[in-house]
């Protein structure tokens, strides 16, 4: 049997034929094939638009060769079958195939330059096949332990986590990247500022102050949004996701590739209120009509043809409402997964922390299970490659203090949720505590106390009506401190107000 036979088959199959079980999907001519092409010529590996990687090759002597090739590649040396001999001498395997001749046999005939981008494609696809045989096996050996330890639903998230790498691309798992890499990665970001003009580089939140404050919303941070009931957190989250949402439908409407828009595919899930309210919410916000309105029903025929109108502008607005109660963790990121992987989300909001479940393990201890929610949500963020914003309660504490304002320590029920977010922000609105003392409205025999009493209520009522704050206690790669905001509660509806000088801003 000549050397070759070993790697090339008598018959024209594209599969390893072992003696006795099933066959795994491979292709070593095509591997053979586009080694040679390399080896001819290096740019090949540069026009790639497959991430091939040596671990997709099936046989193992090929990797070795692919793997060398690139680390030539980077150090700018040519690959070819004379400069990858001394690599090669003692190389057990190799020596079965030929030894280093085998180098030279690649090279042959050259096909391979003919159509190297197919083979790269077809060596990846087999090999992310192959992936997904592993992930098959692992699912049926666990669904056939029946001990008492396993929990199935479990098994079920870790199955659809395995398939959701093998979507991505990722068959061998997230690898250690170069220095080199993660520069141009960092360049690309900074390419994107610039191209904003200056102003931000992540997702847009749709709120210039904000934007200008953070940057935007960037990828794998996890941002918590804090604050005390009635402060208007839903509402902040809904208008975020709905900006993000509108400028990418607009974007991909006006012919921009989506990775260039800094609007975003968002998944929303809701706790709290039912997709039918959250809807409700944006239609009132894009047509300016009240909620309470929306409710009752007490619309006008102008005001019904607007809301008419913006529900139709909106068919196909990249929002993707889910509200199931009770999540868990885990099939939280299960659904998130799914969700990128059919609709190529961009950002996802949570709404919020501590409604969701812990795995179980921690339930008697409800910190223990907080701080598993939160680093769920921050793995998410750095598995999809996305922001995730996550609403949380802050605790009692704040109404008991003289000065309203939250901080970080009033995070509920865990430290690891400010160790976890990459920013932190507290939504707070002063009109909110001021309207709680407002005093009795004088009238003809009120005494010029309690109408003074009330002048000065008024006056302050006058400076902080339609007026937020979103205070920045946390930022990983920026500075803290306030965001200045206005409220339309009847819309409940935040927008920017034209103020960029607002360290003292209430």
């Amino acid at each position: 049997m000549a050397d070759t036979d070993l790697l090339f088959p008598a018959d024209d199959s594209t599969s390893e034929k072992p003696a006795k079980g099933p066959v795994l999907p491979a292709n070593l001519e095509a591997e053979a094939a586009f080694l040679g092409a390399v080896l001819i010529d290096n740019k090949v590996i540069e026009e790639l638009t497959t991430p091939l990687m040596a671990e997709h090759f099936h046989e193992p002597v090929h990797q070795r060769i692919y793997e060398r090739v690139l680390k030539l590649l980077d150090r700018n040396s040519v690959a070819t079958p004379v400069t990858l001999k001394p690599y090669f001498e003692s190389d057990e395997a190799l020596k079965q195939l030929g030894g280093t001749t085998y180098l030279a046999q690649l090279t042959a005939d050259g096909q391979g330059l003919l159509h190297p981008r197919e083979l790269a494609e077809q060596i990846y696809d087999l090999a992310l096949l192959r992936e997904l045989v592993t992930v098959g096996r692992n699912l049926v050996e666990g669904a056939l332990d029946t001990s008492d330890e396993v929990e199935p639903l479990r098994k079920i998230e870790q199955a659809e986590a395995d398939l959701y790498r093998v979507a991505e691309g990722a068959s061998t798992g997230n690898e250690a990247q170069t220095f080199r890499k993660a520069a141009f990665g960092a360049l690309e970001v900074v390419q994107a500022a610039m191209n904003s003009g200056g102003r931000f580089s992540g997702k847009t939140t749709g709120l210039d102050t904000i934007n200008d404050k953070t940057s935007g919303l960037h990828n794998s941070d996890l941002v918590i949004l804090a604050g005390r009931p009635a402060m208007g957190k839903t509402s902040l989250a809904t208008n975020i996701a709905f900006n993000a949402a509108r400028r990418r439908m607009d974007d991909e409407k006006a012919g921009i590739e989506p990775e260039k828009s800094p609007g975003a595919g968002v998944a929303f899930f809701s706790l709290e209120m039912s997709a039918d309210q959250l809807a409700t919410r944006i239609l009132a916000e894009t047509a300016e009509i009240s909620s309470e309105k929306l409710r009752s029903g007490k619309l006008s025929r102008e005001e019904f043809q607007r809301l008419s109108f913006a529900s139709q502008e909106l068919t196909d607005l990249p929002l993707y409402i889910d509200d199931t109660p009770a999540l868990t963790i885990g099939a939280l990121r299960t659904r998130a997964r799914r969700l990128k992987r059919r609709h190529d989300i961009g950002l996802v909001i949570v709404d919020y922390l501590q409604l969701l479940q812990g795995s179980g393990r921690a339930s008697d201890n409800r910190v223990n299970e907080i701080s598993e929610i939160s680093r769920g949500l921050k793995t998410l963020a750095k598995e999809l490659h996305v922001p995730v914003i996550a609403l949380s309660q802050l605790s009692r504490q704040v109404e008991q203090r003289e000065d309203k304002r939250p901080q970080l320590s009033d995070l509920r029920e865990s430290g690891s949720i400010e160790q976890d977010a990459d920013m932190v922000w507290f939504i707070f609105r002063a009109e909110y505590y001021h309207n709680a003392l407002k005093p009795d409205t004088p009238d003809e025999t009120s005494s010029e106390e309690v109408r003074m009493k009330y002048a000065e209520w008024e006056a302050r009522h006058l400076e902080l009506v339609n007026k937020a704050t979103l205070i920045v206690a946390k930022q990983r790669h920026g500075s803290t401190g306030n965001v200045p905001l206005l409220f339309h509660s009847e819309f409940t509806k935040f927008s920017s107000p034209d103020v960029r000088h607002y360290e003292d801003y209430e």
